[in-house]
């Protein structure tokens, strides 16, 4: 048995890229997702990838925080290497109006652009939502057909059901664990079993029964098994389930 991190910040660590690497390889975790999130950190997670293959990929993308950097320089760099074999997705990207770091119309216009690389990359999408649902689905209504995951979900069930229409999945984070996240359980319980993922975030969002320590993608293990219990799968099939679905979606990644 073994789980895939579907989502995480290895250069965000504590510790090290690589106690990290060793700590999720020794906990069962075979495959993890270093996510790129702004210009200056491409080069780093695709660094890792390729120096950590075959057990670590990434995706490269500009973050709603950081829409603000996004320019035709970095697009530029972004086509010279999302045909990398270590690159499985365009991402992090989407809407974050709670916190509004960079504009929201700038937001957007990035959003829009990513997704029209991806398209023409026919590359699978980490999309990252919050406080923006509206926006969210109305872009997302003009790229039907895209594929991908609403990383770490916590909107509502009428986005849940948008996105599965859409063909998007929805991965899950530790934050299905937190004691007032009934209404996300309740959520999970209705995603059709061949659409879920998990994954930590990490060092974000740490899941139970590590809240107060860092996040690391060793912890995914306890968000699968989390998830397996409430949906009444023993551990080892609902493993075998988000490992089919992840190499079903994103298809650079190898067993």
């Amino acid at each position: 048995m073994s789980w895939i991190d579907l989502h995480c910040h290895l250069n965000f660590l504590e510790i090290s890229p690589e106690e990290a690497i060793k700590n999720a390889l020794n906990s069962g975790v075979s495959k993890m997702v270093t996510i790129g999130t702004e210009p200056k950190d491409h080069k780093i997670v695709l660094e890792l990838a390729e120096k950590w293959a075959p057990y670590v990929y990434c995706t490269l993308g500009v973050h709603p925080h950081e829409a603000k950097l996004y320019d035709d320089d970095c697009e530029l760099w972004l086509k010279k290497h999302l045909s990398n074999n270590r690159v499985v997705a365009v991402g992090e990207i989407g809407l974050d109006y709670y916190y509004d770091h960079s504009p929201q119309d700038i937001q957007r216009t990035v959003f829009r652009r990513q997704l029209e690389l991806a398209q023409e990359f026919h590359l699978p999408v980490q999309i990252h939502t919050r406080d923006a649902e509206e926006d969210t689905i109305k872009i997302l209504n003009d790229f039907k057909g895209i594929s991908g995951v609403i990383h770490c979900f916590t909107g509502t069930a009428a986005l849940a059901k948008v996105v599965l229409d859409l063909g998007l999945n929805i991965s899950i984070s530790g934050v299905v664990t937190f004691k007032n996240a009934d209404p996300l359980r309740e959520i999970v319980r209705d995603i059709p079993l061949d659409r879920i993922h998990v994954e930590t975030d990490a060092p974000f969002l740490t899941p139970v029964p590590f809240r107060g320590k860092k996040n690391e993608p060793a912890f995914v293990v306890q968000t699968g098994e989390f998830v397996a219990n409430l949906l009444k799968l023993n551990k080892e099939e609902f493993s075998k389930i988000t490992n089919e679905n992840t190499l079903r979606v994103f298809k650079k990644i190898k067993e």
